[in-house]
């Protein structure tokens, strides 16, 4: 497959933000660590409520113009190293049958969950098509950018979406999820298989739109023992990674409240783990034996504090990270609503600044 960054194979010279951030995915040397964020579009910044003034949050994700619209302003604004395209991890749900909407201070809601074999079933994994907006806003992106910064595609794990489709939302305890996966391991089993059958196909679209790197989100596998995660979640999910990989492009697995699972989830064969800020990624990622790349992990709420120790806190993640090549810096989570743009601002500032200090390997 043709890579929009053909000099991620060559010595660190000249490197642009975009081949900067893929070699830090591979564990390449660079000469500086990358940074984006997290929700780095979002309704902290003003160009994005006003956008949302006039659009809901589908019609932005499911017209192109608009999803680039945001993607970009985001990006550029905030002078990162790569641009996540605006999506929403639910997106798939409609092809397969299952309508949701997101309701005010509630999130997203899905009427009627699945909670039978039966109900599997009937999901659809033929209509992945009908997701080809995304997959067009992508396209926008890299036609604006070009090699400047990286694009990320993106999209939710096999857990996290069955969680939402069973729960019928959010939830506290997962009760809904975990039962099935106790008590109907047939039901489990056949909805992991058409998560991944659909997930594949809507990644495949992004790569083919120019994305060089894609993220999976496992937002809510942190809920999970470590027994549970092996028995239920990892299979699935490494067959989604290494499907992902076969298109060319590094894969980035990310989930919240991680530290018990990370070993369990390194198996996946991920290129890059995220961490969330409750996990010292020096610690972390030396237990990992460095057999993979890091992202993250300063918390998102440190956003609210002086520069002074933002600039502290910085610092100490880019020293746990000494410089080893594969470092990738981000929030351990994504920015919050009320986030001051200038704090974001200033943490991209420091990254540059702070990181040829520390010295890269």
């Amino acid at each position: 497959m043709k890579q929009r960054f053909p000099n991620t194979q060559t010595e660190p010279d000249n490197l642009t933000s975009g081949s900067r951030f893929v070699r830090a995915c591979q564990r390449k040397p660079i000469d500086r660590t990358p940074v984006w964020f997290l929700r780095q579009a979002g309704r902290y910044m003003p160009e994005y409520q006003a956008v949302r003034k006039h659009h809901s949050l589908l019609e932005i994700c499911k017209k192109p113009e608009l999803a680039a619209e945001v993607t970009i302003t985001a990006a550029e604004r905030l002078d990162v190293d790569a641009a996540i395209i605006f999506a929403d991890l639910l997106l798939p749900f409609e092809p397969m049958g299952l309508d949701f909407e997101f309701q005010a201070g509630e999130g997203p809601v899905v009427h009627k969950p699945i909670r039978t074999y039966e109900d599997v079933t009937r999901l659809r994994v033929d209509k992945a098509s009908e997701l080809g907006y995304v997959a067009e806003a992508i396209q926008r992106v890299v036609a604006h950018f070009k090699e400047r910064i990286g694009v990320i595609g993106f999209c939710g794990a096999p857990f996290t979406l069955a969680s939402y489709m069973i729960e019928g939302g959010s939830s506290r305890n997962y009760i809904a999820a975990k039962t099935m996966m106790y008590r109907q391991p047939d039901a489990w089993r056949l909805l992991m298989e058409k998560l991944v059958t659909v997930l594949s196909a809507y990644v495949r679209q992004q790569v083919d739109a120019g994305a060089d790197v894609i993220q999976i989100f496992d937002s809510w596998v942190g809920v999970l023992s470590v027994e549970d995660y092996r028995d239920f979640v990892l299979p699935a999910a490494k067959i989604l990674i290494r499907e992902v990989q076969s298109f060319g492009v590094p894969v980035i697995y990310f989930g919240v409240e991680t530290a018990s699972l990370l070993p369990a989830m390194r198996e996946t064969g991920a290129d890059v783990l995220g961490l969330d800020w409750r996990t010292p990624l020096g610690e972390t990622w030396k237990s990992l034996d460095y057999a993979c790349a890091v992202q993250g992990n300063l918390d998102p709420i440190t956003l609210f504090a002086e520069p002074g120790l933002i600039r502290e806190r910085v610092k100490s993640i880019l020293t746990q990270a000494g410089g080893r090549p594969g470092h990738i810096f981000n929030l351990g989570h994504g920015i919050v609503p009320g986030t001051p743009v200038e704090n974001v601002q200033h943490v991209v500032r420091f990254v540059r600044e702070l990181s040829a200090e520390v010295g890269r390997g």
